[in-house]
This record gives structure tokens, sequence and C-alpha cells, in this order.
């Protein structure tokens, strides 16, 4: 009884181990009025559009989505080259409302939800990222897709 006892508790630690290691990609702390404008500059100064990711870290298919892009090369790429990306904390004690107003409001879709900008802030898309999973992750093709369709190239029809 003992070693199940002492084999469950190790399996605990570990578990609570790995989630206190999980990489963490929202800033709770951070104003986001400040970071959305501060992107909207930057993708100003390099005519690009922002892409803002709104979640948390406790939101799974928030750190999820986030790692699907980074390592998917050819969404990378699209991501990089047209817009500056970032991630906006929607959480219980930080529910950023002048941030949301801002970004039109996108909880409403859960989370991740993302919101593509244009150089000069404007909301100009707004996306469920359900949409864009399948299975227990996210649909490559999808993903691509909805990024290339957002660039400042497609919708300028450049």
């Amino acid at each position: 009884m003992k070693k199940i006892l002492l084999a469950v508790v190790c399996i605990l630690l570990t578990f609570n181990g790995l989630a206190q290691s999980a990489k963490k990609i929202y800033d709770e702390e951070v104003n986001a009025v400040k970071q959305i404008e501060a992107a909207v500059q930057q993708a100003a100064n390099a005519d690009k559009y922002v892409v803002c990711q709104v979640g948390g870290n406790w939101c799974p298919w928030c750190l999820r989505f986030a790692d699907f892009i980074t390592k998917d090369t050819a969404i990378n790429q699209v991501v990089s080259e047209s817009f500056i990306y970032i991630h906006v904390n929607y959480s219980k004690n930080n529910k950023n409302p002048e941030a949301m107003a801002m970004l039109g409001n996108p909880a409403r879709f859960g989370f991740p939800v993302l919101v593509v900008l244009d150089e000069k802030g404007n909301v100009i898309h707004i996306q469920d990222s359900a949409l864009l999973e399948e299975n227990e992750g996210y649909n490559a093709k999808k993903v691509l897709s909805f990024f290339k369709n957002w660039t400042p190239e497609a919708v300028r029809g450049n």
C-alpha cells in the first residue's frame, strides 16, 4: 500500500512540475492596450498587419495554437513576413476590458481567438480558431489559408 501511495505522489509531483514548467506565452501583467498600440506602430513601419492571439496561459488550445504555428515552417514564414504577432492576455484576473473593446470584444468566439488589425489598428477580421481545428490539434491547410487570406497583399488585392 505504501508503494502505491508513493507512486501516486511521485506521479502527481511530476505532473505538477510539468504544468509549472509549461511555456507561458501570455504576460498577465502587461498593459494590453499599450501592447496593441506598439504592435500597430511596428506594423505601420514594416508594412504589415497585426495578429492578436487572444487567450491565456490557462488555455491549452491557446498554447497548442502558438506551438503549432511556430513549428509549421510554411505557416511560420507567412506569419513572420506579413504580420506582427502578439499574445493578448485574457484571464480571470485580468480580462483587459479596454483592450478587448479595441479588438471588437472577441471573447465571444472562445479561445484562442485571432484578431487581425490593419496598419492603422482597425479590426479587419476576427477568427474563431475552432474553425481551424482538427482532432486534437489544428489543420495546417486551414491555418495557412487563414493567414494567407489576411496578409496586407491579399486584403489590398496586390
